[in-house]
């Protein structure tokens, strides 16, 4: 049986980006309420995701992650969460329909509530001209947004509120992919409401249209497969908050191994990513499959340190390698990780990002994106992969279910004087529905030529 090491421990070793809490006995409190909470999934759930991506590292599945930067406890309703697997199930149906191979479809959701931030604390002159520091908003899971000594206090209690948070969204989750609302036979209805007014929309009916005249020889042939009637759909998070992890951190009664229950996928970001950082130590213990963030400052070195770490026992689907370099940068960092890392035989499956590389500040002062760098990367990605004969395994997006205005560009030709229309985000900017589905399209031609 693996040993989980303790939270002092973890801290002990410096571990970064972590809130700091007034309250000490708040804090204990709270860590030992979510250790006698139910798992909010289960062993057996992580182990079929391995399975899954571990045909993603042989080169026979595609993996589309995505979801919200980081979510909010207030936007845990139905119509958001739906919103948020419609299109997912959209753009899944893309890649599976035009490209003829098989996505494991895995959301940013039901646990995304903390963020790691480049500065502890955030300054902002007020009205009457004082200036004024607080500590910087790390998601919800750690404090509020509003500016105020009140909402910027660190509270633990927010990490029990994440759990039943998290808890209501996985229940409504697989109440939609299990129902009926994930049935095949509804790719029209997830279409009704943009479809006459978006290009994107209409293309994707159009593609609709044809698998319903395939579903239609198949029941004809007396076929009527359950796959068609429900999906698998799993969730996943940046692996930040060390209280929230470790506590959720429980030994499978089946195998004596411990999985982290707060989600079935976790991973760890480029600003926790230290070799000998308290992230990688917790998470090379769990049997989750996990996750690591590889940014432009990466080495090859860096590459397979980690790999030995996390997975010695060079397990398929174990690891995912999620790169995210920037439009400018992924074709000449790329190459030389991926050509060293498939040299030394180490199973892992390659998952473009290309949000967290394409960020910048638009004069209005919003950041956003633009979804033709968003493209390019992902272009650079699949570049890479098939000039070195390696199989680019997936696409890690944020996204939304909603039609925001966050990311310029694309059929609808955003523009940086439209971003206040509609900027919800409290993070970073987002693709709308409509941009989701446009990278889908797109991505999906490339994966034809893979």
């Amino acid at each position: 049986m693996s040993s989980i090491p303790s939270l002092e421990s973890l801290h002990a070793m410096g571990a970064a980006q972590q809130p700091t809490y007034p309250d000490r006995a708040a804090l204990g409190a709270a860590v030992d309420r979510l250790r006698t909470m139910p798992p909010l999934v289960f062993a057996g759930e992580c182990d079929d995701l391995t399975d899954k991506l571990a045909a993603v590292t042989r080169g026979e599945a595609f993996l589309l992650q995505g979801g919200d930067c980081a979510e909010t406890l207030a936007g845990v309703t139905a119509d958001n969460v739906r919103n948020k697997l419609r299109v997912l199930l959209q753009m899944s149906v893309v890649l599976t329909y035009a490209a003829s191979v098989p996505v494991v479809k895995v959301g940013r959701l039901a646990g995304q509530y903390a963020k790691p931030r480049s500065k502890d604390t955030e300054t902002r002159t007020m009205p009457d001209g004082q200036s004024v520091t607080l500590p910087a908003y790390r998601g919800d899971a750690v404090n509020g947004f509003d500016f105020t000594p009140e909402s910027r206090t660190p509270d633990p209690q927010r990490l029990v509120d994440v759990y039943n948070a998290s808890a209501a969204t996985l229940n409504l989750v697989r109440a939609f992919t299990t129902g009926g609302y994930a049935d095949l036979r509804q790719v029209h209805t997830w279409n009704t409401d943009f479809v006459r007014s978006s290009p994107a929309g209409q293309r994707y009916e159009a593609v609709a249209n044809e698998i319903e005249r395939a579903l239609e020889f198949i029941r004809a042939i007396g076929a009527d497969p359950e796959e068609f009637h429900r999906v698998d759909f799993h969730s996943s998070h940046e692996a930040l908050v060390l209280e929230y992890e470790h506590a959720m951190t429980r030994i499978d009664s089946r195998t004596e191994q411990p999985y982290d229950v707060s989600g079935h996928f976790v991973w760890i970001g480029e600003r926790t990513r230290q070799l000998d950082g308290a992230h990688v130590e917790l998470l090379s213990r769990i049997r989750n499959p996990i996750g690591v963030k590889l940014g432009p400052t990466t080495t090859a070195d860096d590459a397979l340190a980690l790999a030995a770490k996390l997975n010695p026992d060079n397990t398929p689907g174990r690891l995912t390698f999620i790169t995210r370099f920037g439009a400018g940068k992924i074709r000449d960092g790329l190459p030389q990780i991926v050509e060293k890392v498939t040299a030394e035989g180490v199973q892992v499956a390659w998952v473009c990002d290309p949000m967290h590389g394409n960020t910048f500040e638009a004069s209005s002062g919003y950041k956003t994106r633009r979804l033709e760098d968003v493209v390019e990367e992902v272009q650079g990605f699949f570049d890479v992969h098939r000039s070195l004969g390696t199989w680019p395994g997936g696409l890690h997006v944020e996204l939304t279910g909603d039609d925001v205005t966050e990311c310029v560009g694309g059929g609808e030709d955003l523009l940086e004087m439209d971003l206040h229309n509609r900027y919800e985000s409290v993070c970073d900017p987002r693709l709308n529905r409509v941009q989701s589905l446009e990278l889908a399209f797109l991505v999906a031609e490339m994966l034809r030529k893979a």
